[in-house]
């Protein structure tokens, strides 16, 4: 990759129409530089768009003044324009291409097809286009790229961090850190891989003008944000109302009275929009009674394929389909300027992360609705997430005692040694290679050796500062004011004022009733038991005697269970009746009547005849009921339950701890080994919930080992 040209010399002279005069050849010299950057923006935006003072001051810092920016400005302010604008100033100065770092790949790809509109020739670099790496990095130094869009991971992927960013960082005319709260573990979308960017800003040469920015910053980390960029970072910050943003909060009595008027407001809202969930499995299962109720609805979360992804936001941006059911997953730079409304079917977790998203909404036309139809459930998931935060000091330390005394270990093989599941690993192995306790490698993690400290001070004020903003969300919910005026509050925004469109400003409020044929098939829907259990295939990396596929006379069927725990529909009574405070006794009636219901949906290659129960800690007296009560009312053999040596292994959170403790405990008792060697089907096999699998897998194996000739796995819950 060649080294960008010199930094071109401009001359400056005095006067309100100041004129910036290349002192060798240029492209600027019987004109003024505003005057370029206001044409380059009517390439980008149209014949009527002109440079607001901020998005100018913005350009005028990084093109003349070679400097660090901030720009807090609303969604749809046109923070895009300021970036691409200034490449292509730039590069007509003969500088090196810009570096964009992107954290998702809608955005980029929004994000290409804008530059493309401008004259400019943008490439990516993200996971889901490795082949073509090497072709991009070869238009990269034949200066035929003017922009090169990375996605944060890529910072310490070991070879791009070793051989290509420092040439990049090198030659690069400008970078961009877009959606620049992610740095920040204050803010509500902290990403760890965003923390190296403070490394990769300290690192570059002089002269090297940088642009961060964001939406969603209030005041707290927009400071962390401009000290991470450094002392001289020019911030700034703008109001931000969004005009045609009309609020609600609709509140309709349960899960299935909700659903039942979200197909309804479908009908009568213009145009297509948004309707985001909490959880996966709720996507997925309010897209799939859209459907039934005749709405062009397509599901979208990070677990959907890339090409689904793709169709799905293409028919969207094309008004194809009324809506997408989403995660967060389609969230920061999705660009659809005539969305016409978002509605939300669960609250997120904070007013900032809630204003993120419904900024997707409005950009392009005068009015569009924001919609929040709370749940009872919204508490329980937000504790779910936030029980994902950085693992306890004992945790950390034990990782990095296992680095140090085995110098390179890849995440599978430290799973072994640390109890943390895979994901909450790779986000703690991360936040240390930032803190420069570890460093990613070839095959995995080292420790540093360098001194680290556990800082629980400021992990316990993050903690806190995530539930007063969910105490702040409920705020929201039940406030009688201005609806902005409370976001824009929590986002800091001095010019927050009553927006005058909200429904309390109004005195508007939505009805919350729905029709009572539609609320009744909601609830048939919501009712309708039975989700798969899908069998393990493959034992975990990193365990010396057990590696590859699970041997097909040892591995368990596909099994069912009752619903999920995320669930809207059986996930609310699931909960409840899973929840550690809630007393052991046999199964409820309504729940056996559902799960026999399950049974008789399931269309499985061979009739059960027997059934066995899992040993159960803490509800022995549950599951025991549910097996015997479908073994009588099936008419099949009730065989026993499995049980433990030494008691119960109690609870690990990744594949490879549990599997490891499972084998040392898990046992098939005489009694039950000699009742299975009279049975000559397949063996139901039930518990109360199934969270990472291996506790079902494991019994399967002894089971099938002590004569089982198969095993369906039954269960009332699982995880996710």
């Amino acid at each position: 990759m060649p080294p960008c040209r010199g930094r071109s010399g401009l001359k400056q002279s005095p006067g309100p129409d100041t004129k910036y005069l290349m002192v060798e050849d240029g492209e600027f010299e019987d004109g003024t530089l505003r005057e370029e950057a206001e044409a380059r923006l009517r390439a980008l935006a149209g014949e009527h768009a002109r440079l607001r003072d901020d998005q100018w001051a913005a350009i005028e810092a990084l093109v003349v003044e070679r400097t660090r920016v901030l720009v807090v400005q609303r969604t749809g302010w046109g923070k895009s324009a300021v970036y691409f604008i200034a490449t292509a100033l730039l590069r007509e100065l003969g500088e090196g291409p810009t570096v964009i770092v992107s954290p998702l790949l809608a955005l980029m790809r929004n994000q290409i097809a804008a530059a493309e509109r401008a004259g400019i020739h943008a490439a990516t670099i993200n996971s889901a286009n490795p082949e073509e790496w090497e072709k991009t990095y070869a238009r990269v130094a034949e200066g035929t790229v003017d922009v090169l869009l990375v996605s944060p991971e890529r910072l310490n992927n070991p070879d791009f961090r070793d051989q290509v960013l420092p040439e990049l960082a090198e030659s690069a005319g400008l970078v961009v850190v877009d959606e620049a709260h992610c740095i920040s573990d204050w803010g509500h979308d902290f990403r760890p891989d965003y923390r190296r960017l403070r490394t990769l800003l300290e690192d570059l040469p002089p002269g090297i003008p940088v642009l961060a920015t964001t939406a969603t910053a209030n005041a707290r980390v927009t400071r962390d944000v401009a000290e991470q960029l450094g002392d001289e970072t020019v911030v700034l910050r703008g109001p931000l109302a969004r005009e045609s943003l009309h609020l609600s909060v609709v509140r309709p009595a349960g899960p299935e009275a909700r659903l039942a008027w979200l197909a309804e407001a479908l009908r009568e809202l213009p145009g297509s929009g948004i309707v985001y969930t909490l959880t996966v499995a709720a996507a997925q299962e309010i897209a799939a009674y859209l459907r039934d109720q005749g709405h062009a609805v397509a599901a979208y979360s990070g677990q959907t394929e890339q090409s689904e992804r793709l169709a799905a936001e293409d028919d969207l941006l094309g008004n194809r389909i009324k809506a997408l059911v989403a995660t967060s997953a389609l969230g920061m730079g999705f660009d659809k300027p005539d969305l016409g409304f978002v509605i939300h079917v669960g609250a997120p977790q904070s007013p900032v992360a809630y204003y993120q998203q419904v900024g997707r909404a409005g950009r392009g036309v005068e009015r569009a609705e924001v919609i929040l139809l709370p749940g009872t459930e919204d508490r329980d998931i937000w504790a779910y997430f936030g029980s994902l935060a950085f693992p306890p000091e004992q945790v950390v330390l034990r990782a990095l005692a296992a680095l140090a005394e085995e110098g390179t270990l890849s995440t599978a093989a430290l799973e072994t040694r640390v109890d943390l599941s895979r994901s909450r690993l790779e986000m703690m192995l991360k936040v240390l290679d930032v803190d420069g306790a570890v460093r990613r490698v070839k095959g995995g993690w080292q420790a540093t050796g360098e001194p680290w400290a556990y800082d629980a001070e400021r992990y316990a004020r993050v903690a806190a500062e995530r539930r007063a903003e969910q105490e702040a969300m409920l705020g929201y919910i039940g406030t009688t004011g201005c609806r902005e005026e409370f976001l824009r509050r929590h986002l800091d925004d001095e010019a927050a004022a009553p927006c005058g469109r909200c429904d309390n400003c109004t005195g508007e409020h939505r009805s919350a009733e729905a029709g009572e044929a539609a609320v009744r098939e909601a609830a048939e829907r919501l009712r309708r038991p039975g989700v798969e259990v899908e069998a393990r295939k493959q034992w975990p990396t990193g365990l010396a005697d057990l590696s590859g596929r699970i041997k097909p006379q040892f591995g368990a069927e596909p099994g069912r269970a009752l619903g999920r725990l995320t669930d809207i529909g059986w996930g609310e009574r699931l909960r409840r009746l899973l929840a550690d405070g809630t007393a052991d006794g046999p199964v409820p009636d309504e729940v056996f009547a559902a799960m026999v219901k399950v049974l008789a949906s399931w269309e499985w290659r061979q009739r059960p005849v027997a059934v066995a129960a899992m040993p159960s800690a803490s509800r022995p007296l549950l599951v025991r009921s549910l097996a015997e009560r479908l073994a009588q009312v099936g008419r099949l053999t009730y065989v026993g339950d499995l049980g433990y040596r030494a008691g119960s292994p109690g609870r690990q959170y990744n594949s490879a701890q549990r599997v490891q403790a499972i084998r040392g405990t898990l046992m098939v008792p005489p009694p039950l080994a000699e009742a299975l060697a009279a049975v000559d089907g397949p063996v139901l096999l039930v518990d109360d919930r199934v969270d990472t699998g291996w506790t079902m897998t494991m019994a399967a194996a002894l089971l099938r080992h002590a004569g089982a000739p198969a095993v369906l796995p039954l269960a009332l819950a699982v995880t996710a």
